[in-house]
């Protein structure tokens, strides 16, 4: 890696932890933290333990449904080497976020030899499968309770998101208009040209690599197993309600929440965990506290206990997957670089 390259990588990491860390502080601000330690010392925490299994079980559903959608390319891999380049994926996500997404599909690639291109497409296509799941989920939340949840969200995130949009281009729609017409004609101009510009290599480059991701994307009307695909999706979305759900009952004052509670939780929590910040770090723990008070009236402390546990556990945990997971993909790397050396040098023969 190039030194610009490093410096603009560690700018990265900066400015998203300084905002995860901002975001930290908005969740805590003018909270009582000898309150929230109390909390934090009373729960239980045998709970946590139910929480970390239901997340394993999702993460081994979504590596085989990554198996799945790898397939229909004319590979095969592992499901061992799938899980692993998974977990180093999330991994790789606490430094910069979205950076997993790449990592693991390097890391399968060099393992299975796989083009990465290509992979990635299929990362993309399994991101827009839970995309579609959250945004189901939320409306069927939003239909059964809709009158407690509805104005919450949109105070809490379309109304911010609007009043992001309106700061920077005011109500000027004039300026959308040109920049979809600017759009456009640059797809156009790309699509037009494209015989040309791939001689260029840089061009050339970013072709090759969009059909591979394109390549990637048309797995999911391959998939010779689908059912087991759709199987393995729903599997994953109740494991993630479920991890949800089962913290609530390490603190008396959620402890009365009901599985329909959780999925809430549920809902806010993934729209959280999408923000541009390592981990949902700050965004996270500001929603959840925030959501626990505004729909069920409990206290910021008890909420804030309740996002803590929830997050930092599952953090903790896929940090330690992520390391091991890791060190598992290089290990027979390193056995087989020694290999080659000692048999390289004359040594280790017998």
């Amino acid at each position: 890696m190039s030194l610009k390259r490093s410096i603009i990588q560690t700018l990265k990491f900066i400015a998203f932890l300084a905002a995860g860390v901002f975001l930290l502080w908005l969740a805590f601000r003018n909270i009582d933290l000898k309150k929230l330690f109390e909390k934090l010392a009373e729960a239980r925490y045998q709970w946590l333990i139910f929480s970390i299994f239901f997340a394993t079980l999702a993460y081994l559903s979504r590596a085989r449904r990554w198996v799945l959608l790898i397939r229909p390319l004319g590979y095969k891999p592992g499901l061992k080497n799938t899980f692993n380049s998974m977990m180093t994926g999330y991994l790789a996500n606490m430094a910069l976020p979205r950076l997993g997404e790449i990592t693991r599909c390097i890391a399968l690639g060099k393992k299975e030899k796989i083009p990465a291109d290509q992979l990635l497409g299929t990362v993309i296509m399994e991101r827009t499968i839970d995309l579609l799941c959250l945004l189901l989920i939320t409306v069927i939340t939003l239909i059964i309770e809709g009158d407690k949840i509805g104005p919450f969200l949109y105070s809490n995130t379309l109304l911010p998101i609007r009043k992001k949009v309106t700061d920077i281009f005011g109500y000027g729609w004039l300026l959308w208009i040109i920049i979809i017409i600017i759009l456009v004609l640059f797809i156009w101009f790309i699509y037009r040209y494209r015989k040309n510009l791939r001689k260029i290599r840089f061009f050339a480059k970013i072709f090759d690599t969009l059909r591979g991701v394109i390549i990637g994307l048309k797995t999911i009307t391959l998939v010779k197993r689908k059912w087991e695909l759709i199987f393995h999706t729903i599997f994953i979305w109740i494991n993630y309600a479920l991890m949800t759900w089962v913290v609530v009952f390490s603190i008396d004052s959620t402890s009365n929440l009901n599985l329909g509670d959780g999925i809430f939780l549920l809902v806010i929590g993934g729209l959280a965990m999408s923000a541009p910040v390592q981990s949902g770090l700050g965004a996270f723990h500001f929603i959840i506290s925030r959501g626990l008070y505004a729909i069920y009236g409990i206290a910021l402390e008890d909420g804030l206990a309740y996002a803590v546990l929830t997050h930092e556990s599952q953090l903790v945990y896929g940090a330690l997957l992520g390391l091991i997971a890791f060190y598992l993909l290089v290990k027979k790397d390193r056995i087989k670089l020694t290999q080659n050396g000692q048999n390289k040098d004359g040594l280790g023969l017998s």
